[in-house]
């Protein structure tokens, strides 16, 4: 994967940097953004193979490297051009390797690994999405892009998968995360650093440090700043997964990457609600049958997977979100709450080609109160955790988190108490 042959020069370049510029009080921080927040360039051989009937030819194949993901002023030029897109941002799962792969004849690589540039987007529609905000904010205080304040954007595709399975993606993700802790630690006097996430990105980081020697986490880890993310997936990312015939005729790269290239996605079963959370508790309910966290299998079978998808998910993801434990660094959880969140999907007829009606709890708008107290219990009542804090901020959303200036006020005051 061109990620992994793209470290070796990340080191090189980290290595033979100055020393840090920047304002010496304030301890590095490395942000992991969320789901669909990190840019993808892909580059096409010979091998590739279009769909049919898809319109859109091969023009790029052979002319190097262009803008998989995020790509609005392109798509803006050639609106044709999203099928191709949806398709080249497939994965296909190898069953000799026990991994996913791109589909034959796409090369993908993850874009300015090591900095927050990656972060931007050029869709007006998605400028308060990711973290833009966050880092115009840290820098606001006297952070320095580059120096103390840098980025670790993954293959958001791609997701950590059970110990002892291949996850080729996430492996390289977590060798880049290591180096770029330790430089960063050692370019600002040896300071441990502030890991802080959103959303998806937390679930990056707590399995990437569950999977570290302890010693590195305390040696290099100050603090974990986590926005955003509960310990148990949402009953709303349920609902992309339920149309297939939706899934296969998507009406634009949005649609195509939140349904129809999610079910193609390792990730996706990484977001669906954890048992250990939500258990018997009815999350779809039809006239004929209702489906909790338990029946997570038959639903998808319901959906339309195949036995060795659903069997992916009980092998590969589900013993990941069975198996979250705390960090054991210095933890802070932020959460929004006060905003309708969606509890259960109701499709009565059983048609989930249509649209379900929503029954709503609390939460953030995408995770869930429920969530956010069962990652209380999970981090707060380990023994072996040197400190949990959990902060609710009232009416705001998990886009709003990272966005909205009283929000990001909060936010920023945080990172900068990890400190003390």
């Amino acid at each position: 994967m061109a990620f992994q042959r793209l470290l070796p020069l990340v080191v090189l370049l980290l290595l033979v940097a100055p020393p840090s510029s920047a304002v010496p009080s304030l301890r590095p921080v490395v942000l992991v953004p969320g789901n669909t927040c990190s840019q993808l360039e892909a580059r096409l051989t010979d091998e590739y193979e279009p769909p049919q009937a898809s319109g859109c030819g091969v023009p790029r194949q052979g002319r190097g490297w262009f803008r998989l993901w995020d790509n609005f002023t392109a798509l803006q030029e050639d609106p044709s051009l999203f099928r191709c897109y949806a398709d080249q941002l497939r994965l296909v799962y190898d069953p000799r390797a026990g991994d996913y792969r791109n589909v034959p004849g796409v090369k993908t690589r993850v874009v300015a690994f090591g900095t927050t540039r990656g972060f931007g987007s050029d869709d007006p529609a998605r400028k308060n999405v990711c973290m833009e905000g966050l880092v115009e904010a840290l820098e606001r205080v006297g952070y320095t892009e580059g120096e103390n304040l840098l980025g670790a954007p993954y293959d958001f595709r791609h997701a950590p998968a059970a110990p002892g399975m291949a996850s080729r993606a996430f492996s390289g993700f977590s060798s880049g995360l290591r180096l770029l802790v330790e430089r960063a630690s050692q370019r600002n006097g040896n300071k441990p650093v502030v890991l802080v996430t959103h959303s998806l990105g937390g679930l990056f980081a707590t399995v990437f440090l569950d999977r570290t020697p302890l010693r590195w986490r305390r040696r290099y880890v100050k603090h974990l700043v986590m926005l955003c993310l509960g310990v148990g997936g949402s009953p709303l990312n349920m609902w992309p997964l339920a149309s297939k015939a939706l899934a296969s005729n998507p009406t634009s790269l949005q649609a195509g990457v939140l349904t129809y290239g999610d079910r193609s996605f390792a990730s996706m079963f990484s977001l669906l609600p954890s048992p250990r959370v939500y258990g018997r508790t009815p999350l779809v309910i039809t006239r004929d049958m209702n489906y909790s966290a338990d029946d997570m299998a038959e639903y998808l079978a319901a959906a339309g997977f195949s036995g060795d998808e659903v069997a992916r998910y009980r092998t590969r993801a589900l013993p990941v979100t069975l198996n979250l434990r705390a960090p054991l660094v210095p933890m802070t959880a932020i959460n929004g709450i006060g905003v309708p969140t969606v509890d259960k999907l109701v499709f009565w007829d059983g048609n989930f080609s249509g649209k379900p009606q929503m029954v709503n709890g609390d939460g953030d708008g995408q995770i869930s109160l429920e969530t956010v107290l069962a990652l209380r219990s999970l981090v707060g009542a380990d023994p072996d955790q040197p400190y949990f804090k959990s902060i609710l901020i009232p009416n705001t959303t998990h886009k709003g988190m990272i966005s909205d200036q009283s929000a990001l006020k909060r936010v920023v005051s945080e990172i900068l108490g990890t400190s003390s």
